[in-house]
């Protein structure tokens, strides 16, 4: 509630807190002015020393020109008796208290708003999402690699398996062999006897 005023006089209300939590801020200026004032400058100041300009509206009966701190983003808009700040993509090092100052600029005399007792805006820290780093080869791609290095490994494998079993096989039969050579007995290796000489049988010679 704005309580009437002498002439020439502004006087300006602010909603005491904001919350920010998708980084959008609407700070709504309200004012009352019953003075003869034809062209006027609302700006939003940020700090509680007012230091900083985030940004500023002027307008008068044919035009209306607004401009912007470079390290925020924000728009004026003037309605009857109020001025409207839109804020975005703020942060939370942005978290502060901010303050509506509306100027008569002409005709004279200079006519501004004493201080009110401004707008907390607190924003809420943004989560950071982790994105995970997404493959350059396209998955279907990996998913044919794959299969044809299955495919591949299948192969090698089946023919190994036919190239054991082949070896096992031909082992087998080499075994089965039998060397048909007569030998000596042992006893019989130191007597002279030429090399594979079949053993004389002397019981022929008892009779």
């Amino acid at each position: 509630f704005l309580p009437s005023l002498p002439e020439n006089k502004i006087l300006v209300a602010q909603h005491p807190l904001l919350i920010v939590a998708n980084q959008t801020a609407t700070l709504v200026c309200n004012y009352t002015y019953n003075g003869t004032g034809k062209e006027f400058r609302a700006s939003l100041h940020k700090g509680t020393d007012s230091s900083v300009e985030v940004c500023f509206i002027s307008w008068n009966a044919t035009k209306i020109s607004s401009n912007s701190n470079k390290e925020f983003n924000c728009q004026g808009n003037h309605d009857k008796d109020k001025v409207i700040f839109n804020l975005w993509n703020m942060n939370a090092n942005q978290t502060d208290i901010y303050f509506c100052k509306i100027e008569v600029m002409y005709p004279p005399p200079y006519v501004y708003n004493e201080k009110s007792n401004g707008t907390v805006i607190h924003v809420k820290e943004t989560p950071t999402q982790i994105q995970e780093p997404q493959s350059a080869i396209p998955l279907w791609i990996l998913a044919t690699m794959t299969g044809i290095l299955a495919l591949y490994s299948m192969l090698i494998t089946a023919v190994f398996i036919s190239y054991w079993q082949k070896s096992k096989k031909h082992m087998y039969h080499q075994s089965d062999y039998m060397n048909m050579t007569p030998r000596h007995p042992p006893y019989q290796k130191n007597k002279g006897y030429p090399p594979y000489a079949p053993t004389r049988d002397y019981t022929a010679y008892r009779s």
